[in-house]
């Protein structure tokens, strides 16, 4: 559990955006970002992937900032098919780093979060990036990418129903820097009944660094 936890309202580029940051018992040891699923299909920072992942990274160590895009819970404006949540990201994760100076940046996202995340990596200057059943052959600007220069990883279940595991099964086999490539025998998208093996395989991955 989290020692400390706050929620709040920053400015973003079109008006606030709802962040909600939770500290580990002991001083933290880095930084880890969340982007969640697709907006207009329901996706939140409460989403239960996101808040598995956002559970790993307290358990490690990590601060862990949590937030919605735009349009989303009290975040104002309107989804904007990606490019403004690249941006809306991106300033979260300034103000993440004006709040905790100097640690390093670990960057996670789940289906579309995963895309935002993977658009966004270099921008960001993250240490470690974790992509959640990222969304391939959905997203153009995804399959074109063949090469993140960082420590990452992949991670999903060859039974979703929302992403094709083959191609991204073909995508991770084509990247010039592989990443660790975790597969979730029979997982869905939501990993309904392996939440719990999906926390422990991100604590690992996050520690490895």
């Amino acid at each position: 559990m989290a020692a400390v936890s706050e929620r709040e309202l920053i400015s973003g580029a079109v008006g606030n955006i709802e962040v909600w940051l939770e500290y580990p018992k002991s001083a933290p040891q880095a930084i880890l970002v969340v982007a969640h699923p697709h907006p207009l299909y329901g996706g939140t920072m409460q989403n239960k992937v996101v808040h598995t992942v956002a559970r790993a990274g307290i358990a490690v160590g990590a601060a862990v900032v949590r937030f919605n895009f735009r349009g989303v819970g009290k975040s104002e404006g309107a989804h904007d098919q990606g490019e403004g949540e690249q941006q809306d990201l991106l300033i979260v994760i300034e103000w993440a780093r004006e709040q905790l100076v100097g640690l390093p940046l670990w960057l996670a996202g789940f289906s579309f979060g995963a895309r935002i995340a993977l658009l966004t990596w270099e921008r960001s200057v993250a240490q470690q990036l974790l992509l959640v059943a990222p969304p391939l052959r959905l997203y153009s600007d995804m399959d074109a990418i063949e090469r993140v220069d960082l420590p990452w990883s992949v991670l999903i279940g060859d039974a979703d129903e929302v992403v094709s595991f083959r191609a991204v099964e073909a995508w991770v086999g084509r990247q010039l820097n592989p990443p660790h490539f975790e597969v979730f025998p029979g997982a869905s998208h939501f990993f309904h009944g392996r939440l719990v093996e999906l926390r422990e395989v991100t604590e690992r991955l996050l520690l490895q660094k």
